[in-house]
């Protein structure tokens, strides 16, 4: 009976649909917005609208690039479904009415407006024919953080020259394990104006993307032949070579945090690169818990970003809980870009009201007092099939 009972759940599981554009009404009121067309901007309301938006109008290999993972897509997947095996436990009769004055943070000594930030995502043109322009002034007009891309479409003096006076902006990097060149990189990105150095450094190895590579839109694709001298040693020395602060991003496991503690790296980016290196990668939430449960002094040794699959400010919310001190969203953004300013600046205001909202309905008296005694342990089913070991296990044990 138990045997049934566990391969009738394994089926169902496999069954269910996968949720990256859940059914709240979209279609039924801008189903009939022509293919090739962009939806009425006005009419999202959430941040899936947008990419249900990008799916209808941009050209498939372009909507490919941005939504593709790695090998069967589980990891991406995973980002998106572990916010909700993760109840809230809400406090009720608090007084909330400080929180919309609390959201205000700071990265690496820099003052924003709000605890997340835009994520850095490649090829910008591929949604829109200005490139990363309304990412630029969608963060300048929120007082938002945006780390572009080292695989940006524009120019890093482009995007940097587009700045307004006194935004703040960071750059994310790629290596190539030359020193010379990587020194002429990053005097290059000094120049520019950026006022840290974002070194992702989770995807050495390459990766195996089936859905880009069928469309022809893969990249990072190869082993990096540079990948053995990418260790300790070659942080260090690239900090020798500049003031800029340099953090570290695609980091997955406690054991790693720990070690850039040591080696005084001043922010770390929790991120399995949005599912696109390592099929089976754990989830940002999912490394926040380990830490949480084996070595919670990190928090407040080393500040602890994170990124991967964050849709609604209630996801925000949870990693903020966890222990991240800034959140990172990336494809939302990218697909808000293809309205330019407004389109950033909407999804900036989504997320913005939602976080307020949700974090009053949690019962926190202000954004500082989040703590993760207001995240269930308890998990639930929602995992892709099969089911997880530890889920069979409790089954049986009934």
């Amino acid at each position: 009976m138990r045997l049934t009972y566990l391969v009738l759940l394994g089926s169902a599981l496999a069954a269910r649909p996968f949720l990256s554009e859940p059914d709240t009404g979209i279609e039924d009121v801008l189903g009939d917005t022509p293919n090739g067309t962009l939806a009425n901007l006005t009419q999202l309301v959430g941040l899936p609208d947008f990419q249900w938006a990008a799916r209808r109008y941009l050209p498939p290999a372009n909507y490919t690039y941005y939504i593709n993972g790695v090998a069967g897509e589980w990891s991406a997947r995973n980002n998106l479904e572990v916010y909700y095996r993760y109840t809230w436990r809400p406090r009720q009769l608090v007084d909330i009415t400080r929180i919309p004055d609390t959201l205000q943070t700071t990265f690496l000594g820099y003052n924003f407006s709000v605890p997340f930030y835009i994520s850095p995502c490649a090829k910008a043109f591929d949604g829109n024919k200005d490139g990363e322009l309304g990412l630029v002034k969608g963060a300048a007009k929120n007082d938002v953080l945006y780390i572009s891309s080292s695989y940006s479409s524009l120019t890093v003096e482009e995007i940097f020259g587009a700045a307004e006076q006194n935004q703040t902006m960071f750059r994310q990097i790629y290596l190539n394990g030359n020193i010379t060149y990587d020194e002429a990189l990053i005097r290059r990105v000094e120049k520019a104006g950026a006022k840290a150095l974002i070194w992702t450094v989770d995807s050495n190895a390459g990766s195996n993307r089936q859905r880009a590579d069928r469309y022809g839109v893969g990249s990072q694709s190869l082993f990096s032949d540079k990948a053995q001298l990418f260790t300790w040693d070659y942080y260090e020395k690239l900090r020798s070579l500049t003031q800029l602060p340099i953090a570290l991003k695609g980091i997955q496991s406690v054991q790693t945090i720990r070690e850039a503690a040591e080696h005084k790296v001043p922010a770390v980016i929790v991120s399995n690169h949005g599912g696109r290196s390592l099929d089976g990668a754990p989830s940002p939430l999912e490394v926040l818990l380990e830490i949480h449960e084996e070595s919670p002094e990190l928090v407040n040794q080393i500040d602890i970003w994170a990124d991967g699959g964050v849709r609604y400010g209630g996801d925000i919310l949870k990693l903020l809980a966890l222990g991240a001190k800034g959140v990172g969203i990336g494809r939302p953004f990218m697909f808000g870009n293809m309205y330019g300013t407004d389109g950033v600046d909407r999804v900036i205001q989504i997320l913005k009201k939602e976080l307020i909202t949700d974090a009053g309905n949690v019962g926190i008296p202000t954004l500082q007092d989040i703590s993760p005694d207001y995240v269930s342990a308890v998990t639930y089913p929602l995992t892709p099939a099969p089911p997880p070991a530890q889920l069979l296990v409790q089954l049986v044990s009934k």
